[in-house]
């Protein structure tokens, strides 16, 4: 399992950036909010689904991560240099948490689900799942629980009940003009 941490401080992709972590206590929200905008670097990222390639990372983009308090997983919007929304990319985790210097982390359950703008939906990774079981690197429970989560986030996407598609869009308003990151 891999922890992965919301300031990407090892991406070495990455030359230049901005980043900020603002916990939330709201009754529509609780937990962390976290921004990453990329101002350089060395190339940019680029994922093809159903044959299509999309970029995920250039200048002037801008990463906002949610993490939902109790929950076992975490939504990325990836939205590009004029604020447009690229994707949702939700990670299925086994667990949450921070680190000394409040930087969120969470560790990785394999599976994860893709939403674009479109409306098309896609859940990843599945094969990793189940090498992971396989190989004794999470339990039979972090298995089950992984695909209930999973089944969940997708049945209440289906049925448009994800807040998340919503709340990224006026997060990322909200925090950057209060961060004052509007130009670039």
């Amino acid at each position: 399992m891999k922890r992965k941490f919301s300031d990407r401080a090892n991406w070495r992709r990455i030359l230049k950036r901005s980043y900020a972590c603002i916990p939330m206590d709201e009754p529509y929200f609780r937990g962390f909010v976290t921004l990453y905008r990329i101002h350089e670097l060395k190339d940019p990222l680029w994922k093809e689904y159903n044959g299509r390639k999309m970029c995920l990372a250039d200048r002037g983009y801008l990463w906002l991560q949610h993490f939902p308090k109790g929950e076992h997983y975490v939504v990325t919007t990836m939205f590009d240099d004029k604020g447009q929304v690229v994707q949702w990319y939700i990670d299925i985790c086994k667990t949450q948490g921070l680190t000394e210097q409040q930087v969120p982390w969470f560790d990785d359950l394999y599976l994860d689900i893709v939403v674009l703008p479109t409306g098309e939906k896609m859940l990843l990774d599945e094969d990793e799942l189940e090498e992971a079981l396989d190989e004794g690197h999470i339990t039979q429970r972090d298995s089950v629980m992984a695909q209930k989560t999973a089944a969940n986030l997708l049945d209440q996407i289906h049925r448009n009940a994800f807040p998340f598609f919503d709340l990224s869009v006026q997060h990322r308003k909200q925090f950057v003009e209060k961060l004052g990151w509007e130009k670039g």
